[in-house]
């Protein structure tokens, strides 16, 4: 997609091409601190919204203790405690179910930008995110994962180990090549899917053919949605060098308006064809909202239909 050349988020000075991945590496590493503060901050405001997921079942972890009911093993029963409370007592265990959940968060060029609508750059945005979900999600015993690039982990520094890995990515991909997530896992990419229609549908059919159920969250400036540029203006693509100059840039609203709706449209029926679900989020609105309803879809039972984009925070 071509933007106005006096907004992009890179400055008249940038480096050759040459150096342009290393570049770009580096800032990415610049802002990662403080994003995980913020993911930090966000996941705890959120926390108290969420819904616990413990249950009885098999695991390690001592969950409560109950009275005993007839025809239950007797190794269950705890003596100890059936001797204080002079009636039999079942020793109940947490229910152990970790869910691994892949994430993938698009650090290519075109996410670099940033208009005077917003307050921060899609590619910040698709970062906070990323680490804010891995905190929420290992605190409440989820297994995350950087969709080829890191092993699934449940521990609290997952998020910072993610980071890690990020902030040192040299060639980033919209997409993961050779990633190859197990079945009954769930991968959540962060992109503008600015790629063709027909790249984006094949990485997905790639990965749901292997059993993996996905969440595609598209992150857009609030000015890609609205087109409001007018008279003489110069656009150029971040990543091929394309520029055009457009005399009445207001002519071409309506047509640029009528293909972004018929890109999300492809998008959201392939998605809903390969059982993923397809989400729009746009700079300008809190990322608690689609925090809050990216965790509601990731602890579902996976029965319910394709996420509708108001739903996750600025959609159309």
């Amino acid at each position: 997609m071509l933007w106005p050349t006096s907004r992009q988020a890179d400055p008249a000075g940038a480096p050759p091409d040459a150096d342009l991945q290393i570049h770009a590496a580096r800032q990415v590493a610049d802002v990662l601190p403080d994003i995980l503060v913020a993911a930090e901050r966000i996941a705890n405001t959120i926390a108290l919204g969420l819904h616990g997921r413990r249950k009885s079942g098999p695991g390690e972890d001592f969950w409560q203790f109950r009275p005993y009911t007839y025809g239950e093993p007797a190794t269950r029963i705890d003596w100890r405690r059936s001797a204080s409370q002079e009636e039999l007592q079942i020793r109940e265990r947490e229910w152990e179910a970790a869910h691994t959940v892949w994430l993938w968060p698009d650090l290519t060029g075109s996410m670099a930008y940033c208009s005077h609508l917003s307050d921060t750059a899609k590619r910040d945005r698709a970062l906070l995110l990323t680490m804010a979900l891995a905190i929420v999600l290992t605190r409440s015993g989820e297994r995350v994962g950087l969709l080829g690039a890191m092993p699934a982990r449940a521990d609290r520094k997952a998020a910072e180990a993610i980071a890690d890995i990020l902030g040192t990515l040299k060639d980033p991909t919209a997409l993961p090549v050779g990633a190859a997530p197990k079945r009954f896992t769930d991968v959540v990419v962060f992109s503008d899917f600015l790629d063709a229609v027909e790249d984006v549908s094949a990485g997905i059919a790639r990965l749901a053919a292997l059993g993996a159920r996905g969440h595609l969250v598209q992150i857009n400036d609030p000015i890609e949605e609205s087109f409001p540029f007018t008279g003489r203006v110069q656009f150029s693509e971040a990543e091929s060098g394309l520029k055009l100059t457009a005399g009445r840039a207001e002519v071409y609203r309506a047509a640029y308006q009528a293909r972004l709706a018929e890109r999300r449209a492809r998008l959201q029926a392939f998605c809903r064809k390969m059982g993923w679900t397809f989400a729009i989020h746009h700079t300008d609105r809190p990322v608690s909202e689609a925090l809050m309803a990216l965790y509601t879809r990731l602890t579902d039972d996976g029965t319910a239909d394709a996420l509708p984009a108001e739903q996750i925070g600025g959609g159309i």
